[in-house]
């Protein structure tokens, strides 16, 4: 009798002690589900005057280029306090200044975001007074990767969290250079980062060369306004005339052309060059007799033409600004 009941404590103890290891490894697999970080997803900005805004962290966020007083003050209602551009454009110091907001400039291209400056972008995101908007002209391709891949640099957001933020801005996935960088930056040892001897301006040179991408770009975003209102002057742009913005367009790049920079670019850069000039020629005079015309529907030839000039540009773009370059030329 004395043997048995021995024996049924001993098993007891038994079921007991494996009990116990459940629990524990139930427990255990609790705290461990847990403990799993769930990827932060950039969160969308609803504010009429600032485009394609999110919020990528707690302390920055991210868009397009703030455009106009109304702009300003909704980044000074938010309460930024530094604002960031990545883009080759000239930043509106003056206005950024009326609202008490600081401006830093440091422009990346298309093609990648060269590791230098992901550490200087990273250093401003880390050591100035926040928080920050960082934004490119779009907001959808440079400033994206621009906070991506500071961002995996200075431990604020994890490389697939850097990705997420580029696919909610909806960064095209023919940059293929902006992805690489965020799928390659790692983090940056802190002291390191701290060690970093950095110079921050409101406006920072830029080459020749990029500084015209920069105004051709922004003539024929002005001229695609004019086409969206029938190529006549819009409505809520009456400063540009049509025929005006087309001269100014032919006229900055008969002057690149002229430029020692261009002398020496590929063959084939300089063929999509003298064909945008030719066809800018051609619309600036259809624009031209347009201003005279009682017709009121614009000649299809001045929309084959916009056509035309717009795949020169992609067809450029493709080769020499989406993609690193062999020899490191930002064009803007």
């Amino acid at each position: 009798m004395k043997t048995t009941v021995a024996v049924g404590a001993f098993i007891a103890v038994i079921l007991c002690a494996l009990m116990a290891c459940d629990c524990n490894d139930s427990e255990k697999k609790v705290v461990q589900r847990q403990s799993v970080s769930v990827p932060r997803v950039p969160e969308p900005i609803s504010d009429p005057n600032l485009k394609n805004a999110f919020k990528f962290t707690d302390k920055v966020w991210g868009g397009a280029e703030p455009a106009g007083e109304e702009a300003f003050r909704a980044l000074k209602n938010m309460g930024v306090t530094t604002v960031v551009s990545v883009d080759g454009a000239r930043p509106d110091v003056e206005m950024a200044r009326k609202y008490g907001l600081r401006y830093i400039h440091l422009p990346i291209g298309y093609d990648e975001v060269p590791q230098q400056r992901v550490k200087e972008i990273a250093k401003a995101l880390t050591e100035l007074p926040g928080p920050f908007f960082v934004h490119c002209h779009h907001g959808k391709h440079r400033s994206p990767a621009a906070v991506a891949t500071a961002c995996v640099l200075n431990g604020t957001l994890s490389n697939e969290e850097a990705l997420l933020a580029m696919q909610a801005a909806g960064t095209g996935k023919n940059y293929l250079g902006l992805w690489a960088s965020a799928k390659a930056v790692a983090r940056m040892d802190p002291s390191e980062l701290k060690e970093l001897q950095v110079v921050f301006v409101e406006q920072a040179p830029l080459p020749p060369l990029a500084d015209a991408m920069v105004e051709i770009d922004k003539y024929f975003e002005q001229l695609k306004l004019c086409k969206d209102a029938g190529w006549r002057t819009p409505n809520n742009h009456p400063d540009l005339e049509p025929a005006h913005e087309a001269l100014k367009l032919r006229e900055l790049i008969s002057e690149l052309m002229l430029t020692d920079s261009y002398k020496n670019e590929p063959r084939d850069f300089k063929e999509w060059t003298e064909a945008l000039e030719t066809d800018v020629k051609i619309l600036e005079s259809a624009l031209g007799g347009l201003k005279t015309s009682t017709d009121k529907n614009p000649p299809s030839q001045i929309d084959a033409t916009i056509l035309r000039v717009e795949k020169s540009c992609k067809d450029c773009h493709a080769k020499y600004r989406n993609i690193p370059q062999k020899k490191g030329l930002n064009r803007g």
